[in-house]
């Protein structure tokens, strides 16, 4: 078979009608007939709204960290009295120990004894640490601090 002039035809799908602008609304290209706003909408870089704005303004307006402060494990204070309620006489004190009375937060990595109240028990530390007037505390009632 022969082709002939007459006879060519474009390809499927390679000819369309072309889109109808600024023929009303109710086509969908009406107003501005796809060509957007003037001012700032038709300018590039023109498109912050307010709600970007308002975030900016609340970022600047937060207190910032200073210096290196991401990897700081967080220490947890217990005081003298907390152990004298929570403990019982000649118990050995780890952190473990503190953990499961919930005498320390979840996320604490440390704990460190604190003179508040007195301590009547004779208590054992081990690896806690404790300010000087509390391990002359601990000590005064017969406990140890390792």
């Amino acid at each position: 078979m022969q082709l002939t002039a007459h006879k060519l035809k474009p390809s499927r799908g390679s000819k369309h009608a072309p889109k109808r602008v600024g023929r009303g609304n109710a086509s969908g290209h009406g107003n501005y007939s796809t060509r957007g706003g003037k001012g700032q909408t038709a300018r590039s870089g023109g498109s912050h709204r307010l709600a970007l704005k308002a975030f900016k303004r609340m970022m600047q307006s937060t207190p910032k960290l200073r210096g290196f402060n991401s990897h700081r494990p967080s220490v947890g204070e217990v005081y003298l009295s907390a152990l004298d309620k929570n403990f019982a006489d000649g118990e050995i004190v780890t952190f473990a120990a503190l953990k499961e009375k919930k005498m320390v937060r979840i996320g604490d990595k440390k704990a460190k004894i604190v003179v508040n109240g007195k301590l009547t028990k004779k208590l054992s530390l081990t690896g806690i640490a404790c300010t000087k007037a509390a391990k002359e505390a601990i000590e005064k009632a017969g406990g140890e601090v390792k």
